[in-house]
């Protein structure tokens, strides 16, 4: 089967992906509720009981919501860096002594025949962490919340098959939003959010012929739009001499109210 993935809910409203393979199920984050997540799983044929293990990027509310719940419903393991553990703790209840697992930045994990990867990225957390994903020649990524693409997360994504990067808001819609200017401030810095433009920057620098997709996450349901992000991002990988045919390289989408359709990574 390879690598399976679908990405449940992703904004600032919450954020849920599922990351599977023939012998492991993964899941990223539970920024919803547990009754949430289970209707987004179902809707994808999948149960919480089928879960060997919650990956956690970082503490952020749209992150960690239903972290608790769900590892305590379902006696799971919670993998988070040691200071992403100390930010979170107060805020997810008591978790078994035996779930509580520490995975470090830049540490490499087996989950049976599913490797994972954690490195590190630039956002207003405590350790804020990337993922990803192998088994075999397949790789996939995960990189959302980020300032700005650090050639540390560059290295980390550059091969991969497929990515989830993070394209939150259009810089325009933004400056004209009704957010207090400390705020877009905040955004807009290097601990803050990619834009449209910065996501199509990186990935001008990243394609290699490698990767096959990119679903474009996290977008700011005030301050961006799904076919504007396309739109930007792709204008910004041309006018940097990055040309692509939709039967090579696809540009996907993620939403907040609904999980995308199972991708297999080897798919062409």
């Amino acid at each position: 089967m390879g690598i399976r993935f679908t990405v449940l809910s992703s904004g600032s409203t919450g954020n849920a992906t599922v990351v599977r393979n023939d012998d492991t199920a993964l899941l990223i984050d539970a920024g919803l509720s547990a009754k949430r997540i289970d209707e987004l799983m179902l809707e994808r044929d999948m149960l919480g009981s089928q879960l060997d293990g919650i990956l956690v990027t970082h503490e952020h509310s749209d992150h960690i919501r239903g972290l608790g719940a769900v590892a305590r419903k379902y006696n799971l393991p919670i993998y988070a860096n040691t200071n992403t553990w100390k930010a979170m703790q107060k805020s997810i209840g008591k978790i078994a002594e035996e779930n509580i697992r520490i995975m470090e930045s830049g540490e490499v994990k087996e989950f049976k025949s599913l490797r994972v990867e954690s490195f590190g990225i630039s956002h207003d957390a405590a350790e804020p962490v990337g993922y990803s994903f192998y088994d075999g020649k397949e790789k996939l990524s995960v990189a959302t919340d980020l300032g700005y693409m650090s050639d540390k997360v560059r290295d980390a994504i550059s091969d991969a098959d497929v990515m989830v990067l993070e394209a939150n808001h259009d810089i325009d819609m933004l400056r004209m939003g009704r957010y207090p200017w400390n705020t877009k401030r905040r955004i807009m810095g290097d601990l803050g959010h990619l834009s449209n433009e910065a996501a199509g920057a990186a990935l001008s620098e990243l394609m290699n012929g490698i990767t096959k997709r990119v679903y474009l996450a996290h977008l700011s349901r005030d301050h961006n739009m799904m076919e504007l992000a396309k739109l930007t991002v792709r204008n910004a990988m041309e006018e940097r001499g990055c040309f692509y045919k939709d039967s090579e390289f696809q540009l996907c989408e993620t939403y907040y109210d609904r999980p995308t359709p199972w991708d297999k990574v080897s798919s062409p």
